[in-house]
């Protein structure tokens, strides 16, 4: 029995939204505690404003996902509907813009000729949709789906560094933080290379070095303010 090939490429858009928001999850809340740690003499204001960051940081996630997929979304409609109107009102023209677009991609002009009939005649709005404008089932916006996705991840991540901080041990938080923050890098970075089929030790090294300089920023900060909460 044959069995298909394992592709990756139709994860790309909520593992996109997926990566984005834990990492983003996890790198703001780590370096809003490290930076307000570095300032306070108590754990209360870092809890408070580590949950403040998370709420904060998941609704400005999804909403931000939501806003910029969904003009995504409306591009591709306004393009659809135009090349909808176009099929309607010069079909023989639209043919003969498919047929081009397959020659460039080297069929003869015969064949592709009759490979833009044949298509045309099955669906010819999803051929142009697809081969002349880029737009498939797996490429599509979906702003909700993104939205969703990108909000639940940054949760999932930007709890992490909150836990750390109500029961990590106060004297050495800072330390605490930082080393739990790459810890959660690392396997974020592995689960997001695994699930995408790419190389877990490139994926790990990217997400860790920005991970490292936004934490080491925001303390250097916390410390440069050097104000007691």
């Amino acid at each position: 029995m044959e069995q298909l090939e394992k592709h990756y490429v139709n994860r790309s858009g909520w593992l996109r939204a997926a990566v984005l928001g834990a990492n983003d999850g996890i790198i703001s809340t780590a370096s809003i505690v490290i930076g307000v740690t570095a300032a306070s003499t108590t754990r209360e204001p870092i809890i408070l404003a580590g949950v403040a960051g998370l709420v904060a940081g998941a609704l400005s996630m999804a909403a931000g996902e939501y806003v910029s997929v969904s003009s995504q979304s409306d591009l591709e409609k306004s393009d659809l509907e135009r090349e909808k109107k176009e099929l309607e009102e010069m079909p023989e023209l639209e043919l003969k813009e498919l047929a081009k677009i397959y020659v460039g991609r080297g069929l003869s002009k015969e064949l592709a000729l009759q490979v833009a009939k044949e298509l045309t005649a099955h669906d010819a709005l999803g051929a142009h949709a697809r081969d002349e404008l880029g737009i498939n089932e797996i490429s599509q916006a979906r702003p909700m789906q993104a939205a969703l996705a990108s909000g639940a991840a940054f949760i999932s991540g930007g709890i992490l560094p909150v836990l750390v901080a109500i029961f990590g041990a106060f004297n050495y938080l800072i330390y605490l933080q930082y080393g739990f923050a790459i810890v959660f890098l690392v396997v974020l970075g592995t689960i997001s290379a695994k699930t995408g089929g790419s190389g877990v030790l490139k994926a790990i090294l990217r997400i860790t070095l920005w991970g490292t300089l936004a934490m080491g920023i925001t303390a250097l900060i916390g410390y440069l303010f050097g104000v007691n909460v």
